[in-house]
């Protein structure tokens, strides 16, 4: 009776939702669809004036995210000697980050803003395409990681073991990976993608457990991996720092070099800083949100912050990274 109940748990989910639907529409509001009085919920209910100002902003970040992340693509494709190990994981990343800009900023905005007029299968292919190109950027950002790691605390044996082959073979495990993690998290949808949806909202529901593996796959083992990796290389960076100016510089020299030393090491530190942040505070309240069941609306919020992340990694990874390499290598 119970193994019953938990199967037929996301059809009573729907029917209580077309119930709440249907009790909505008492009071007059407008409907998605008016021909169908039975089956569709009222139009989203904001304000003329929020919802000019969220197609605005969104519609600017959405527009940003692209032309920024398409200027990155254009750049290393085009420019033969940019075509190195390193470069090739940034355009990975700003591939997927280009995707997230064109594709899944624009179908936010249409969530919010209106109904959803698209059929239950174009909402799971939706949602599937969602999730591949998150991930996909969340591996990428991985990748950097480890390659920054083999440059910084390797040198020597970098050009041996990160090769242009190699590095090929990654990106493309990780976007295979993407797809099948997608697949396995999404299958219930994709096969039977009327089980999920609400009435004008494409929503997809998960149960908890699905929820807690997508946390700990895509967000806690990541990040955790992130940090140590960066901890290292800049832990590695600065002594290596040190050990160099200790070596070259004079003694009465010192009280002179030390200053700039610890400017410079001070200057990597708030950048690997950045790094971490920006990727903490985009991703976290995400995670921390759907996981703890919140309404459907502050989820969307959310979600345009895990979506901006999209917009600042052309900056922080094409920006800073080089920033860090030249204060590492003054």
């Amino acid at each position: 009776m119970i193994k019953s109940f938990g199967q037929n748990l996301p059809e009573l989910q729907l029917l209580l939702s077309s119930s709440h639907c249907l009790m909505e529409v008492g009071d007059g509001a407008e409907l998605c669809f008016p021909q169908l009085l039975n089956t569709s919920c009222r139009k989203p209910t904001l304000p003329w004036s929020e919802v000019v100002f969220l197609h605005t902003l969104l519609s600017s970040i959405s527009l940003l995210t692209v032309a920024l992340n398409l200027l990155v693509i254009i750049s290393v494709s085009h420019f033969r000697q940019l075509h190195t190990p390193t470069n090739i994981l940034l355009l990975s990343l700003a591939v997927s980050d280009f995707l997230v800009g064109l594709l899944l900023m624009p179908g936010e905005i249409l969530q919010k803003t209106s109904c959803w007029f698209l059929n239950d299968l174009e909402c799971s292919l939706y949602k599937y395409l969602a999730f591949i190109i998150t991930f996909a950027s969340v591996g990428d950002m991985v990748l950097i990681s480890a390659d920054r790691y083999v440059a910084i605390c390797d040198p020597l044996h970098y050009p041996t073991r990160i090769t242009m082959i190699r590095v090929k073979l990654c990106v493309c495990l990780c976007w295979l990976f993407s797809v099948f993690y997608s697949s396995l998290f999404l299958k219930d949808s994709l096969t039977q993608p009327d089980r999920y949806i609400s009435c004008y909202e494409c929503v997809i529901n998960t149960d908890y457990v699905a929820g807690a593996v997508d946390l700990v796959v895509t967000f806690i083992v990541p990040i955790t991996v992130i940090i140590a990796l960066y901890m290292r290389v800049f832990a590695v960076a600065v002594s290596q720092a040190r050990a160099m100016r200790s070596h070259i510089t004079a003694v009465t020299l010192q009280c002179s070099v030390t200053p700039k030393a610890k400017k410079s090491e001070l200057k990597a530190a708030r950048t690997l800083g950045v790094l971490v942040f920006v990727f903490l505070i985009c991703f976290c309240p995400y995670y921390c949100v759907s996981f703890a069941g919140d309404s459907a609306s502050f989820i969307s919020y959310v979600i345009y912050l895990y979506y901006f992340n999209s917009c600042l990694n052309p900056v922080i990874y094409a920006l800073f990274y080089h920033t860090v390499e030249r204060l590492w290598s003054d």
